[in-house]
């Protein structure tokens, strides 16, 4: 499964203790019964240290109602009093000269998505259930129990006929290897940069921050470098490899690319995201690692960030907010998604069954975090009413789970799998028009890590739902344990009809689509 990080939550209630052990395993925490307090406050922290310069907004208005009262004779007065008054004329200009510089100095600089291209494999590559189940059979290292468990596993997950697996994996026999497992990696950066950089008309070399992360695959030269070299980017790029970090690492390198463009002015920032299935197959039979073979895909997606004032006309997005939630220091977060090797030596991703149970924490965690920068006013009213009412006033009322339908037109949740989707959609209460870029990408694309969340954006936008001002909200999980959020505002209309051929992997295709998957209670 992907990384989970927690970046935005509805402010909930502190979990009960009469939650069972088997109730926490068998699904996500329910949570209207669920939610810490200091994660509340963590919100409005946040919003009081990124936002404080808003409190200078109302000082024009302040200044100009207290002008529109002067007088001509009053001006006058005023003239001829800051001729005598050198000093104060002085000290006057000088604190406004030190205030404006402070406030320029001080604000964050926007960043702006100006625009982002998402890898469609060859039709060579496409793997169907039968296709899947056939090299399964093939391969005779299975046993016939585990043969069935992946049969039943492949039904269940949401996964339709049309994913994509590298070559390495789909030969009979399969022949991993480091030059196939560089050869896809290539195939899969290159494809998302190529499409990047013709829609968006950059040059290359005009890329100044680079940030790419592959969480199972990382290869010396890395795969930053390795694009370095492909397209000959600039010798002072500014350039990060991510490893180990899991399907949320896709959010971690957003976030890493903002604070990076805070502090390098007028530049672009170009972020890959992506995972290597070559060297990650397992051919072993522990069930706990049999179900990633059931649900990882071959993509990627590459995203054009800058902070240039001049790209903000052409721009699709403006990034508003990245909430990153760790759970790391928790022994049971932090085993649930585990590569190592399994007893006969062969080496895999092995998924705990306390794992619904841990994204749900670490889900809350993060959405709590985020509510308070999110939510409308009324919201939060209605939360803190029903907060003292229970707390400080004793009375049996019922949590009130806000609604944030109300802060997002649009979410994209990391697909994972069919479950983890199921749950979701529950807890926060969406509708199946809110779940279905998840659903469809799950069922088209599979779970291609931490790119899947740009394929469920593309997929929004191919059926010409962004309009102008819409927020979107993007939410991904992934080992360690982490929840992470990043909240998107629209800057124009996206218009499809613009977005042909492979520009969105989605164009071609997306008159058949949404199509039905039948929703099961586990993967």
């Amino acid at each position: 499964m992907a990384e989970a990080r927690t970046e935005q939550a509805p402010p909930l209630q502190r979990q009960t203790t009469t939650t069972t052990t088997a109730a926490a395993a068998s699904g996500m925490p329910d949570f209207k019964q669920s939610v810490k307090l200091k994660y509340v406050k963590l919100g409005y922290h946040h919003l009081i240290t990124h936002g404080a310069y808003l409190l200078l907004v109302p000082l024009p208005g302040l200044v100009a109602a207290h002008l529109s009262t002067f007088t001509p004779r009053d001006l006058a007065d005023l003239w001829q009093s800051l001729q005598y008054n050198l000093v104060s004329v002085v000290v006057c200009s000088t604190l406004l000269v030190i205030a404006a510089t402070a406030y320029v100095l001080t604000r964050p600089q926007p960043v702006y998505l100006v625009d982002f291209a998402c890898y469609k494999p060859e039709e060579e590559r496409k793997c169907s259930r039968a296709r899947f189940m056939n090299c399964t059979e093939s391969l005779g290292s299975f046993t016939p129990a585990n043969i069935e468990f992946q049969r039943k596993i492949i039904e269940r997950s949401g996964l339709g006929d049309d994913t994509y697996l590298p070559e390495a994996v789909l030969n009979i026999p399969p022949n991993p290897s480091m030059a196939n497992a560089r050869k896809e990696a290539e195939m899969v950066m290159f494809g998302a940069l190529d499409e990047l950089f013709a829609k968006t008309g950059v040059r290359p070399k005009d890329i100044g921050i680079l940030v790419v992360n592959c969480s199972l695959f990382n290869p010396t030269p890395s795969l930053s470098a390795m694009v370095i070299n492909h397209y000959k980017l600039r010798g002072n790029i500014v350039s990060y490899n991510l490893g180990g970090m899991g399907c949320s690492a896709g959010l971690i390198s957003i976030d890493l690319a903002k604070d990076l463009l805070q502090s390098h002015p007028n530049t672009y920032a170009v972020v890959i995201s992506m995972e290597s299935i070559t060297l990650n197959w397992y051919f072993g039979n522990n069930r706990s690692m049999l179900v990633s073979n059931c649900l990882f895909r071959m993509g990627g997606a590459a995203i054009l960030l800058s902070n240039r004032g001049s790209e903000r006309r052409r721009s699709k997005y403006q990034l508003v907010h990245t909430v990153r939630t760790h759970k790391g220091a928790d022994d049971r977060c932090f085993g649930c998604v585990t590569q190592r090797e399994d007893e006969d030596g062969k080496v895999g991703v092995s998924l705990s069954k306390d794992l619904m149970a841990v994204a749900g924490d670490a889900l809350k965690t993060n959405i709590t975090t985020l509510g308070p920068l999110v939510l409308p006013m009324s919201e939060q009213l209605l939360f803190f009413a029903t907060l003292v009412a229970r707390r400080v006033l004793k009375r049996k009322v019922k949590p009130y789970i806000p609604d944030f339908k109300l802060a997002f037109e649009h979410f994209c949740i990391h697909a994972g799998g069919r479950a983890v989707l199921d749950e979701l959609e529950k807890n926060l209460k969406l509708s199946d028009w809110h779940m279905e870029p998840s659903r469809m990408t799950l069922h088209r694309f599979g779970n291609t890590s931490s790119s899947s969340l740009w394929y469920e954006l593309a997929y929004t936008e191919a059926k010409g739902r962004i309009k102008k001002g819409d927020r979107t909200w993007q939410i991904a999980f992934g080992s360690g344990f982490k929840c992470n959020s990043a909240v998107w505002k629209a800057l124009r209309s996206v218009n499809p009809a613009k977005e042909k051929g492979l520009r969105n992997p989605w164009m071609e295709e997306i008159d058949r689509y949404p199509v039905p998957v039948p929703k099961v209670s586990a993967i």
